[in-house]
């Protein structure tokens, strides 16, 4: 009898837990939802935007010449010193003499015995007294003992070293005392002209195909004179005041680096780069009209650039986005969203696919407000 008791006990007592849960799971079903969270979201619009592809480059003053020796001889005096400004045809170097002096000095006693000789003959030709052939023969030694004097003249003219163009002076290899040659590899100095510079840089292979096929032209040509001018961002990071014109370029790829190769031309008026200086040139990209999203907008997930977009019953949906390149803090979108989308615009990192949020309408020029860029409607 007690068991029984027991048991019906028990028995009652899970029924009204049952009975308890089955109500407080009604109550939660019937406790009302809060809203859904607020995001803002964007229409997505096209826009122009500015670029920018940099490459490596090195700097030349456009007349950029070498300073080199005809004789050989010992430096006497250096008469200029190390980046200072110099005129076409100004003395840059003197070179001892004394021997080349002694040599003249001998051509010309050699150039007056030969004009005696001469002097001496001639009257006995007129009188018929020796061949004409022996005064021809003497004449001719005169013409050689000129033609000495006249080259060892030359060689003490070359012993004075003097500038070949206008510009500045460079490193000054030599100095008092050293002997130089004209075979010598390096040399005495470089006088470059740097009220303009070149800067030389080059493109790879698909770089080159690019630029061919977006720059407006028929040909090379004219891709060239019709190219944006580009930029230089000098070693110390900092941004050169003028603008430059890429010039030329060697329209064949280099087999051993595979590049080709490109010049540009700067100009200088303060002097503030000369020759030897490096830098990167940025060449501006011109994206017509495309799809741009704001980075803050997306989120990586296994290497792919992903979004939110605004779906049915205000529903995100996310999306894989297909990023052809990166101006400053926006995406240039090649596919994966078009102009028919709504995106949300911030906190994708607080969102999951499928999740119901409150849109908040956001301008879409508001939206890419903190992105640093130029565009163009």
């Amino acid at each position: 009898m007690k068991k029984n008791n027991l048991y019906s006990t028990l028995m009652l007592g899970v029924f009204f837990l049952v009975l308890s849960c089955g109500n407080n799971e009604e109550q939660k079903a019937a406790a009302p939802q809060g809203p859904a969270p607020a995001f803002p979201v964007a229409q997505l619009q096209t826009k122009t935007v500015t670029g920018y592809q940099e490459y490596p480059t090195s700097i030349e003053g456009v007349v950029n010449s070498d300073v080199r020796a005809k004789i050989s001889g010992y430096i006497q005096k250096v008469l200029v010193d190390d980046g200072q400004k110099v005129r076409k045809g100004q003395e840059l170097f003197k070179l001892e003499t004394q021997s080349l002096s002694q040599d003249a000095g001998a051509a010309q006693a050699g150039v007056n015995v030969a004009q005696v000789e001469v002097d001496k003959l001639i009257p006995l030709v007129e009188k018929n007294i020796i061949s004409p052939v022996q005064l021809e023969t003497a004449k001719a030694n005169l013409a050689q003992a000129k033609a000495n004097y006249n080259s060892v003249s030359a060689n003490i003219g070359y012993a004075t070293i003097k500038s070949p163009v206008d510009g500045y002076v460079g490193t000054i290899n030599f100095r008092e005392g050293a002997l130089i040659s004209p075979a010598d590899a390096t040399p005495l100095t470089t006088v470059s002209d740097i009220k303009q510079v070149y800067a030389f840089f080059s493109l790879n292979e698909t770089q080159y195909l690019d630029f061919l096929q977006n720059a407006e032209g028929q040909n090379l040509a004219e891709k060239l004179a019709n190219f944006p001018e580009v930029n230089l961002i000098l070693a110390n990071g900092s941004m050169y005041s003028e603008k430059g014109k890429i010039q030329t370029s060697s329209g064949q790829i280099n087999k051993s680096t595979g590049t080709v190769s490109f010049r540009a031309i700067f100009d200088n008026p303060n002097q503030l780069i000369t020759n030897g200086n490096s830098g990167t040139i940025q060449i501006p990209i011109i994206y017509k009209d495309v799809i741009v999203i704001p980075q803050t907008s997306t989120y990586e997930q296994q290497g792919n650039v992903m979004i939110f977009k605004l779906g049915a019953d205000n529903k995100v949906e996310t999306t894989i986005v297909k990023v052809k390149a990166t101006v400053n803090n926006l995406y240039v979108v090649e596919s994966g969203i078009g102009l028919e989308d709504q995106i949300v615009v911030s906190g994708a990192g607080k969102l999951r696919n499928g999740m119901a949020i409150s849109p908040q309408e956001t301008a879409f020029d508001d939206a890419i407000k903190t992105t640093a860029i130029l565009f163009k409607n």
